[in-house]
């Protein structure tokens, strides 16, 4: 579907210093899958989603779209292209002086469609994004999350077997934020289009992507199924950016005490769902203490970490901490001990 065959992207800045904002990047993006492309700004995640569509071009390497080198279309090979490639930015770009109805429209009108195709197809589109009764608004009436509902609703308007999404979620609250990403989920499954998502929201990715890039100064530096990646990065810029993911920081009381020993305990699969804490109580003489953790479900797969105090005779705190390491995904000490 769509392919970066050793893509780079250099351009001047506005002093004239030559930056390099894409490096030798290569992967491969598979028909309909959600794919997330995350890291920190400046990474050139964006830069390289525009190479997609030709509205940035590669500087060498080529990005290949259903076969096409998209570096080589021009004229209506080019438009033909464009038009089987649907987009969605982070600060809507509706057009204010057109109603919702007109909006979705415009994007049909560019690419020629008959009135007849699009005055049957703009309710259909306004139906599946959940603003059949706002038609005929403004866009000045919306809230951010209807704002980003018809601009889902334009970028699909012409049927796209792709669908860019720039930072879609990053002006949208928590709630609204959910919603967005299950519709997007809804479209990906109903109609099968290849869906990605630059984003530097590592829950957006959790929620909804397949598999995920981590870019880091131009550069693709891991690359993998999101479960694998959230629950075993490999590359340390991987394990920098997920490190507050989860945030299980303590007061430092509890890290500076030597005299219990403080245990993260790492869940991983269906283990995650187990009794595995409680079966310590049960098996030794120690109290556990709990004072942080979570469960998370990634692909619908589960993935926790607990924060835990061991409480007993230092043989029994042994036998416990060897019964952890054999029965979850990763278990340690995480502070000091006499």
């Amino acid at each position: 579907m769509i392919k970066f065959d050793n893509v780079s992207v250099s351009f001047p800045n506005k002093n004239g210093k030559i930056v390099h904002a894409v490096n030798d990047v290569s992967f491969e993006i598979e028909d309909g899958e959600i794919l997330g492309i995350v890291g920190t700004s400046g990474a050139g995640k964006s830069t390289l989603l525009r190479t997609v569509n030709q509205l940035q071009l590669p500087t060498s390497g080529q990005t290949i779209v259903n076969g096409n080198d998209i570096g080589n279309l021009s004229g209506k090979e080019l438009a033909n292209v464009r038009h089987s490639i649907g987009m969605i930015f982070q600060q809507f770009n509706l057009i204010s002086t057109k109603t919702v109805a007109q909006n979705v429209a415009f994007a049909m009108e560019i690419a020629g469609r008959s009135r007849e195709e699009i005055k049957q197809r703009v309710p259909e589109l306004l139906e599946l994004v959940g603003l059949a009764d706002r038609a005929d608004v403004y866009p000045n009436t919306l809230s951010g999350g209807q704002k980003q509902r018809v601009g889902i609703a334009r970028a699909v308007a012409n049927n796209p077997k792709i669908l860019l999404c720039d930072e879609a979620t990053s002006a949208l609250d928590p709630e609204t934020t959910n919603d967005v990403l299950q519709l997007l989920k809804e479209i990906n499954n109903k109609f099968g289009i290849t869906i990605v998502l630059i984003t530097h929201e590592l829950d957006v990715v959790k929620k909804i992507c397949q598999r995920v890039v981590v870019m880091n100064k131009g550069e693709v530096v891991e690359i993998g199924n999101v479960f694998d990646i959230f629950t075993n990065p490999q590359h340390e810029f991987t394990k920098t950016l997920l490190l507050h993911t989860f945030d299980l920081d303590l007061p430092k009381r509890f890290t500076q005490e030597n005299s219990k020993p403080l245990v993260k305990i790492v869940y991983n699969g269906d283990k995650a769902e187990d009794a595995i804490v409680s079966n310590v109580v049960k098996q030794f003489a120690v109290d556990v203490n709990i004072l942080h953790g979570k469960i998370e479900y990634i692909n619908d797969r589960p993935f926790g970490i607990l924060i835990v105090q061991l409480i007993g005779e230092q043989d029994e705190i042994y036998k416990s901490l060897n019964y952890l390491s054999k029965n979850t995904y990763r278990t340690e000490v995480i502070n000091e001990r006499n």
